[in-house]
């Protein structure tokens, strides 16, 4: 599936405005065909209680991310998409700083889209999770 012409970054990032994506500062930074980049900077309301980066801070960034990629990617006739499996691995934390995400496609059907995104610390490039989200296509009926 080709990039569509008509999604450019301006709308994708713009799409998260008044919703979880502004909530969190999620800022994407590219937008090409198979590759969407985003990241957030990590404030102190972001953390856990334990005063490490929050799961959810990582997943909203990495999901998001996939999901600007599939909107991006959609097929002709397609209204949209939803989220119908997610997993992560996580693999390490931060506490500061700003993480990284590039999210890129593993099928792109017309009833389905399968991403993967990798979330890294921006500051030494260590990946923090592993992520993959399947989208289930949506038509009008």
């Amino acid at each position: 599936m080709p990039l569509r012409p008509e999604i450019t970054l301006d709308q994708v990032q713009s799409r998260g405005a008044g919703r979880l994506p502004a909530l969190v500062g999620l800022r994407v930074t590219a937008l090409e065909e198979d590759r969407i980049e985003a990241e957030v900077a990590i404030r102190a309301d972001l953390l856990a209680p334990n005063g490490y980066l929050h799961a959810a801070t990582v997943i909203a960034l990495a999901d998001t991310a996939s999901g600007y990629g599939c909107l991006a990617h959609l097929p002709d006739g397609a209204t949209g998409f939803t989220t119908a499996e997610l997993k992560t691995n996580f693999v390490g934390t931060a506490r500061d700083g700003v993480i990284a995400c590039v999210a890129t496609p593993v099928h792109l059907g017309g009833s389905t889209q399968v991403w993967d995104a990798t979330v890294r610390r921006h500051d030494d490039g260590r990946t923090i999770a592993l992520f993959r989200c399947t989208q289930l296509i949506l038509y009008p009926r």
